[in-house]
């Protein structure tokens, strides 16, 4: 899997346009398309809309082989043919996806990517500690920001890219917006990813440079934060309620709303002696010892067999 770390570095923020709903539903919409065209193959009708846009720039990956070969989206586009394998120790001089970057892929980065292309490490998530990108020299190691992964493997996890969605997300970033689909269009899932993420490619696409990607980014996750907090307060105020107070939950009633238990529903039924004659039937016996037939009786009277 290619690697991709969340910038954290500070800058002017910038408004977004997103809600939690649109999120949401932009997720499912891409869950839907996920499922809708299969795991591993391609979406026929999107192919068509992208054979005649060609890649004019490299691509090219440092493949560890941490990953299941079956699953690995790097691998798949070398068989493809539409992109070359890195020896470690090898440099590359166009942009290298990898965390020892300091800036975000943006717009200022597209001559960058039209003379030399861009990279990805295809590693395991749980051994990047073990990953020497100290090996994979180049001059312009570059961050994605976040975004939330559609593959298989890690559908809505955030910044767990897979590498096409890597390779995808930089051409975007970079300006190249026709010729990131040419490869993702070679999975089934691949146009998921801009359906899910699509509020936040509308936002980091009127970026101009790193610095306000990153400040985007910090905003957008400030924004989700925000929403988050907000329902966890609505919730514990639907929770936790002052039932005495003059706002409640009208679903639930104060104490001085409920009707009398048992005990309190006759208070001189205490002094009322009750019988049961022959038949079964209860005969209240009132004070002045006249008999009264409880299943004759127009009065409540709180009894249990």
């Amino acid at each position: 899997m290619s690697k991709q770390r969340k910038s954290h570095k500070g800058g002017n923020k910038q408004k977004n346009k997103g809600s939690s709903f649109s999120r949401n539903k932009q997720f499912s919409s891409g869950f839907d398309a996920e499922v809708g065209a299969g795991n591993d193959g391609s979406s026929s009708d999107s192919s068509t809309e992208t054979a005649d846009i060609s890649i004019d720039f490299p691509l090219a990956m440092w493949d560890l082989e941490h990953c299941d070969p079956k699953k690995c989206t790097g691998r798949k586009l070398m068989r493809m043919g539409l992109v070359k394998e890195l020896k470690l120790g090898q440099k590359f001089n166009g942009l290298i996806l990898s965390p020892m970057g300091t800036q975000c892929v943006s717009p200022a980065d597209r001559d960058i990517v039209k003379e030399h292309g861009i990279a990805v490490v295809d590693c395991s998530w749980a051994r990047l500690e073990d990953t020497p990108f100290n090996k994979m020299k180049g001059n312009n190691p570059r961050l994605l920001p976040y975004l939330i992964a559609t593959n298989p493997v890690n559908y809505g996890k955030p910044c767990t890219l897979s590498c096409v969605e890597a390779f995808a997300a930089a051409m975007f970033l970079a300006g190249y917006r026709d010729e990131c689909n040419v490869i993702l269009d070679k999975f089934g899932w691949g146009r998921s990813f801009f359906v899910v993420n699509k509020d936040l490619f509308e936002l980091y696409g009127a970026c101009k440079d790193s610095k306000e990607v990153v400040a985007t980014q910090q905003a957008y996750l400030e924004d989700v934060q925000r929403e988050k907090d907000e329902k966890t307060v609505a919730y514990e105020d639907l929770t936790h309620l002052n039932m005495d107070g003059k706002s409640h939950n009208p679903n639930r009633q104060r104490n001085s709303d409920l009707p009398p238990s048992s005990s309190e529903s006759c208070s001189e039924g205490e002094e009322a002696e009750l019988l049961v004659d022959k038949f079964g039937n209860t005969i209240i016996l009132n004070d002045d010892n006249t008999k009264v037939n409880a299943n004759e009786s127009d009065e409540h009277v709180a009894w249990s067999p």
